[in-house]
């Protein structure tokens, strides 16, 4: 039964990684270049709308799916149930991720949702936002298709 739970679990998290990634890599390669047409105003509008939707969406049981079943994969192949490309992908998805998603991009969210919209201050706020927030969804990208990856090769090297 152990091993038809790690397949299972690798399975699970290997497709929860890329299906993220696909996410992410969407706002990075144009949901942002197209906030970036939008006068500021309209631009913080439409990224607080995001931001509300998202949080009621079937991705947040993805997001902290994928991140649990990477944390209890680490913690099996560490202990001797998986392989290193296993704790690597935990390790990649779980920072990568999830940290750089608590750290950076969250406080930025709950920075724009706070900035004024028709304000002095709303462009120079918007622009930060803009280019802070995608550089650090870039690497979330990157990440999460890493982790995918990773996973992926643990089942293969698996046999």
């Amino acid at each position: 039964m152990g091993e038809l739970l790690l397949t299972a679990l690798l399975w699970v998290t290997a497709l929860g990684c890329g299906v993220i990634g696909g996410v992410y890599f969407a706002f990075s390669a144009f949901v942002m270049a197209a906030l970036r047409t939008l006068p500021a105003a309209a631009g913080i509008a439409a990224m607080r709308a995001v931001n509300k939707v998202i949080l009621r969406s079937p991705f947040m049981p993805l997001f902290f799916g994928s991140s649990a079943t990477a944390l209890l994969l680490g913690v099996m192949a560490i202990s001797g149930a998986g392989s290193w490309l296993a704790v690597l992908g935990a390790a990649v998805h779980l920072v990568g991720m999830t940290g750089v998603t608590v750290a950076f991009n969250v406080p930025l969210n709950t920075q724009i949702e706070r900035a004024g919209e028709n304000t002095p201050e709303a462009e120079a706020v918007w622009q930060h936002y803009l280019m802070a927030w995608t550089r650090w969804n870039h690497l979330r990208t990157i990440s999460s298709v890493l982790a995918a990856a990773l996973f992926a090769l643990a089942m293969i090297h698996r046999g």
